[in-house]
């Protein structure tokens, strides 16, 4: 596994990162990992040399820092890095008390004494707000300068402007970014990216494949990447992508399959940066992408706290996958095995969902257009 090294920070880190938000399920509960099979996942990538794993207290429902806690737990702590965050949604009647009783839990799910890398949680304007409310950045930095965490930053999920904005009002380490060459130019990922190497911070890269959104594509896109490559998998091209930045510290992959950790291990072990001419095959087959009519869901859950109980990101991708191959019968199965309470004609336009949506969609108009659509098929 090729492994950069970081002087800033004093250390060597896998360029593959395993992030630990989409697990293997039993019976699809995001709840309910199927520890047998994921523990066989963090082996397999341990002893392809991956040594950074990525949790937060949300994941699975707060039990992703426990099976990582347990996973990781057999090797010895100074073999691997490990990053966890401090949610900033979260109400804190007691903001001191509150986090530190919420970082010691997370100490003691991942079986701790010190996180490697530790990040506030998402940052948006909102977000940003409820940060400087309950100081947490303060709070953090003192549980720095006491030794429980190594490395302090922040994952993002706005603009540049605000980014701009948050890397001169603190000090950071390292900062997380959405960065895939979808959103290079639709979300501007460009331009963080350049803000954060501009101001000498180490880029940690999330979603470079959205969600698996580009392990698919559609068939006229996909057929680019064969011909150019039959044996490279849709999905290694993105992690190439984000991989070949060469101020990216580690590009962090939610994988879900042990299939996924062979090929994203093969292609970071034996990694090759993207040629000019590639980057202009990857251009062709964006353009031809967007074309599909996709909605640009990542499947991240946040936005699961529907009071309606409207199941947002399964919608989604039964949706896309229709956008990607046309085919309404196997849409319609997918859209009737949702319960009754989780089809879109439910939602009731609240909004609720975009306030916790990292997209920005406008998750509203496209339940009902989706609901218009499964009524009409």
């Amino acid at each position: 596994m090729v492994k950069r090294h970081i002087d800033s920070l004093g250390v060597d880190v896998s360029l593959l990162g395993f992030g630990c938000m989409r697990f293997p399920l039993i019976n699809n509960e995001y709840s309910k990992i199927d520890y047998p099979l994921a523990k066989k996942m963090i082996d397999r990538a341990f002893a392809g040399g991956v040594n950074y794993f990525d949790t937060a207290w949300p994941y699975h429902e707060k039990m992703s820092e426990v099976f990582v806690g347990e996973a990781l737990s057999k090797y010895p702590r100074d073999s691997y890095f490990l990053a966890s965050k401090m949610p900033t949604w979260e109400t804190f009647a007691s903001p001191r008390e509150d986090m530190e009783k919420l970082f010691s839990q997370q100490l003691e799910k991942c079986r701790v004494d010190y996180f490697d890398f530790y990040l506030i949680h998402s940052l948006d304007k909102e977000h940003l707000e409820n940060c400087r409310k309950y100081q947490m950045y303060e709070f953090l930095k003192k549980k720095q300068e006491e030794g429980k965490i190594r490395r302090l930053g922040f994952s993002f999920h706005d603009n540049p402007e605000l980014l701009e904005e948050i890397v001169q009002s603190y000090t950071w380490d390292f900062a997380q970014i959405q960065l895939n060459y979808l959103d290079w130019e639709v979300l501007n990922a460009k331009r963080l990216y350049e803000c954060l190497t501009e101001n000498h911070i180490p880029v940690i890269v999330m979603e470079p494949v959205r969600g698996g959104t580009l392990a698919t594509l559609n068939d006229k896109a996909a057929g680019l990447f064969k011909k150019a490559d039959s044996q490279a998998s849709i999905s290694s091209w993105a992690i190439r992508f984000a991989a070949s930045l060469p101020k990216v510290m580690t590009v962090l992959s939610g994988m879900s399959t042990l299939e996924q950790v062979e090929d994203n291990v093969h292609t970071l072990s034996d990694f090759k940066p993207l040629s000019e001419e590639e980057y202009q095959l990857i251009n062709e087959a964006v353009a031809i992408y967007r074309a599909s009519g996709t909605i640009p869901c990542t499947g991240c859950r946040y936005c699961t706290d529907c009071p309606q109980g409207v199941a947002i990101p399964r919608i989604f991708s039964h949706y896309n996958l229709y956008q990607i191959d046309k085919n309404k019968g196997a849409f319609t199965n997918n859209y009737r095995s949702l319960l009754e309470q989780e089809k879109a004609h439910n939602c009731v336009g609240c909004g609720l969902c975009m306030t916790h949506c990292p997209q920005q969609i406008k998750i509203p108009d496209f339940l009902k257009e989706i609901a218009a659509f499964a009524e009409a098929v």
